[in-house]
């Protein structure tokens, strides 16, 4: 009776996890998963429609369709933080590989502040390249959706 009691809650846990890793973020079917560099594209879900303005030179040579709130992340990304969430920098795995096939550390993600949003809120910048070996990135993807549908984008050329 016992062995059949730890089978149990063995496939139960398993179960768990099971659901635990589901994809809950399908990409929309005429959604493209990964635009190329320069598209001009609708703007993405949950993205503000009135044009960012830069809050400073630093900010300037980013698309016009970002919001400030991610001119300010990319900011942070550009000074090399210090981040306001524990994740901002952290490895992002591309598990639903919607972004082009890297090698693993090649993408990183960083919070997007969400204003009225208590917490981390569902956008994100992924920077792709650099970084760990002190480079910039070289390439950059905004996603207003958690990260059910990107847009790429290049950085900006640095400041002098």
């Amino acid at each position: 009776m016992r062995r059949h009691a730890w089978l149990l809650i063995g496939m139960l846990l398993l179960g768990l996890w099971a659901w635990a890793q589901r994809d809950t973020h399908a990409p929309a079917v005429d959604a493209p998963a990964h635009p190329a560099a320069g598209a001009h594209d609708p703007l993405p879900p949950g993205a503000t429609s009135t044009r960012a303005q830069p809050t400073s030179s630093a900010h300037a040579g980013y698309p016009d369709w970002l919001p400030v709130e991610a001119l300010d992340t990319l900011a942070l990304i550009e000074r090399g933080g210090p981040y306001p969430h524990r994740q901002d920098g952290a490895g992002f795995q591309n598990r639903e590989r919607r972004l082009p096939s890297q090698p693993r550390g090649y993408y990183r993600e960083f919070t997007v502040r969400t204003p009225g949003s208590r917490d981390r809120g569902a956008r994100r910048i992924v920077s792709g390249g650099g970084m760990s070996d002190g480079s910039r990135p070289v390439e950059f993807f905004y996603t207003a959706d958690h990260y059910r549908t990107f847009r790429r984008f290049v950085p900006a050329e640095p400041r002098r």
